[in-house]
């Protein structure tokens, strides 16, 4: 069993940025794929940014490219979402989440409790 705890989250304003966090425990971690996801009020969650543990390979939805940078410190077992020119489109709830399977988008099997982002305009 894997555990997430998510934190970092705030109100920004837009322009601004914020750092999310994510500590992950319980079980080996070396072989899971660490995402992060968002859903805003009324919309259903939706894919952020992954990583590979060791930061091999990463990857981004579209509508944060250039804006987010994915993470990760395998020796504090720590995943990161730096998140830069925030927009107000990008208030929501985030979650962290971990799959067993590599390179996907969907399907995640660990997930967080969510830490809330507010951009103000």
């Amino acid at each position: 069993q894997v555990q997430l705890v998510e934190s970092g989250g705030g109100l920004v304003q837009a322009g601004g940025s914020l750092r999310l966090s994510c500590r992950a425990s319980g079980r080996s971690f070396s072989s899971l794929y660490m995402g992060w996801f968002r859903q805003a009020p009324g919309k259903e969650r939706e894919f952020v940014a992954a990583i590979s543990w060791g930061g091999g390979r990463t990857d981004y939805a579209d509508s944060v490219k250039g804006r987010f940078t994915i993470s990760s410190d395998n020796a504090k077992n720590m995943v990161y979402l730096q998140m830069s020119s925030l927009k107000p489109e990008d208030t929501a709830v985030y979650y962290c989440a971990a799959s067993r399977i590599l390179f996907v988008r969907r399907g995640y099997d660990y997930w967080g409790q969510g830490t809330q982002v507010t951009v103000s305009s």
